[in-house]
């Protein structure tokens, strides 16, 4: 039989380290409040050559990891989301405190327009650079309804504009499965909220701690920073520290209520009585099933295989280990595209090269797939017609790489999206992200069907014909579930995290990208100048692509910008 664990008074892991972490934070939290906007600036534009240095150990340490070496084509993602989502950040905080400390307002006054009710803010592009390495994608951030220009204009950057909060100890609790998520949420509760950070790692990526200390390295030297190691029991210990004034998790809906709940015999009773475990501020990104809309279109034959390739890309990004990957396609029944699009993804699936599902817990919850579907291939499981509402495809976040598809009803592309945004909203957990893919034709003749779906579906990010993580590396993008969610009933989550224009009354991003690449891109109505994103899967060149990008993006230089396009465009 299996020895039981120790559970004697000697055996519990020390928490000394802990409390002196908290304790030297709590000391100098009143030192970052009082650091001028001048000196804020500078200590981000002296982290980039420190990203820049560590950038390649972080990916070869990433790599290493997922089971792959750091030349391999899969690796490009450890670029996207590690050094070069830190700089882009890095960056787009530096964008909008220039901005201040010129005397403009944080966001452009013509960004800003109402309308139906609310207001909208145009926040990407916001620079030339911008322009010219992404063209064609943009990001719009709804307001909540009632929200008018006027407050946006007021309350935007409230941190730097007369509304400075008090000094504060932030509790971040890192993900496991994307290097940058840790410290963006930390680059959050500094320039956002004010507050100086305790970092805990997760186990499954620790390995990164190092490599963000360097990064961090003038904010950990002056008491701002702190990364600790550690596991269930240490998050336990600094959640209820009395030292910590506010928390923000990356993780699962469990995790959370853990946090909020506990784990004991009490916990239900104080879930139901709204008397929680710690009185403190709670945000987090939590995840959920996230949803690919496909609306039915003239897609041409080079349409479907791009459009296949998108899909396989926010399946497998990461192996599938990612908060909004892909979970459930929802198309048209009787579409004839259908199957032509299903048989294009199956081809991209068998295609890519192999690689290992590494996240913990992986294994069972595809095993929970294969004995509902024992029919769908082991490897990469794609369920041509899920129908069931108990499928675990569409209760649970799998959180590895089996997709499902659900055929919907509607004779045209109206219809469809209507039962296809109550689908969404209705019968999938979750509302972190969402994507919505729709030919530029399509849109224009059922523009009100298009836009009334772009309102209704009740995500933190929609993607249109753009895969809604993008919104996540873009560092101007508010990222978080959709408002609405409680303690008691978390979803997803509630927060905004990222948002470099410190925006209040968050609803939504909406993100849009070309149909097609170019120049294909003339054809459908979706012209730019953007090829085959290096994000993607298939993507030949996004090694390179992404290692010059990042060199840019940490140093930029008008040099660089044509390696950047001829990598770009062969790939």
């Amino acid at each position: 039989m299996n020895a039981q664990p120790d559970r004697t008074p000697a055996s519990a892991p020390s928490t000394d380290h802990l409390d002196r972490a908290v304790a030297e934070l709590r000391a100098h939290a009143a030192s970052w409040t009082a650091t001028p906007l001048a000196e804020r600036i500078g200590l981000l534009e002296r982290m980039l050559p420190r990203i820049a240095g560590r950038a390649e150990a972080m990916v070869a340490d990433s790599a290493r990891a997922k089971g792959y070496p750091a030349d391999s084509p899969w690796a490009a993602e450890d670029w996207v989301t590690a050094p070069w989502a830190l700089a882009q950040t890095v960056r787009a905080h530096l964008h909008v405190l220039r901005r201040l400390a010129r005397g403009d307002g944080p966001v452009p006054a013509s960004a800003v327009r109402e309308r139906d009710g609310r207001a909208f803010v145009d926040v990407f592009p916001a620079t030339l650079s911008d322009r010219l390495l992404l063209n064609g994608f943009s990001a719009r951030v709804w307001t909540l309804p009632g929200t008018t220009r006027a407050r946006v204009l007021e309350r935007a950057a409230g941190e730097y504009r007369g509304r400075a909060g008090r000094p504060a100890v932030a509790l971040v609790l890192g993900a496991g499965n994307v290097p940058a998520i840790t410290p963006l949420d930390v680059l959050h509760k500094l320039y956002a909220e004010g507050q100086v950070v305790l970092a805990k790692m997760n186990p499954v990526n620790a390995y990164l701690r190092p490599h963000f200390e360097e990064v961090f390295r003038e904010f950990v030297d002056r008491g701002w920073v702190r990364y600790v190691d550690g596991g269930a029991a240490e998050g336990a210990h600094l959640t209820a520290h009395a030292g910590i004034d506010t928390v923000h998790v990356t993780g699962s809906e469990r995790t959370h209520d853990a946090i909020v709940w506990g784990t004991d015999d009490r916990a239900e009773h104080r879930r139901r009585t709204d008397t929680p475990r710690i009185d403190k501020p709670v945000t987090s990104e939590l995840g959920g099933i996230s949803p690919c809309i496909v609306v039915p279109g003239p897609w041409s034959a080079a349409d479907f295989r791009y459009q296949a390739e998108h899909i396989a890309t926010s399946k497998l990004n990461n192996s599938g280990h990612n908060c909004v990957a892909t979970q459930v396609l929802l198309v048209p029944r009787d579409w004839d595209g259908t199957e032509r699009l299903l048989a294009e993804v199956r081809r991209v699936l068998r295609e890519l090269p192999p690689r290992t599902d590494y996240y913990p817990g992986a294994a069972d919850r595809l095993a929970t797939v294969a004995r509902a579907h024992p029919d769908a291939d082991r490897t990469r499981p794609l369920v041509p017609d899920v129908t069931d509402p108990t499928d675990p495809l569409l209760t649970d976040e799998v959180f590895a790489s089996a997709l499902g598809v659900v055929r919907l009803p509607g004779a045209d592309p109206a219809e469809f999206l209507t039962a296809a945004v109550e689908f969404a909203n209705d019968r999938l957990p979750g509302t972190l992200g969402a994507t919505l893919l729709v030919h530029p034709r399509t849109e224009r003749t059922h523009r009100t069907a298009v836009d009334t779906a772009v309102a209704d579906l009740r995500y933190g990010t929609l993607g249109v014909n753009c895969w809604s993580a993008f919104g996540f590396l873009l560092g101007y993008t508010p990222w978080g579930a959709h408002p609405g969610h409680t303690r008691r009933n978390i979803g997803s989550g509630t927060g905004f995290v990222h948002n470099a224009f410190l925006l209040e009354d968050v609803e939504k991003t909406v993100l849009r990208a070309p149909f097609a690449p170019t120049p294909r891109g003339l054809l459908t109505g979706s012209p730019s100048l953007s090829p085959r994103p290096p994000y993607y899967a298939t993507n030949r060149t996004a090694l390179t692509t992404m290692r010059r990008l990042t060199t840019h993006t940490t140093t930029p230089s008008p040099t660089r910008l044509p390696g950047i396009f001829l990598s770009a465009l062969r790939g």
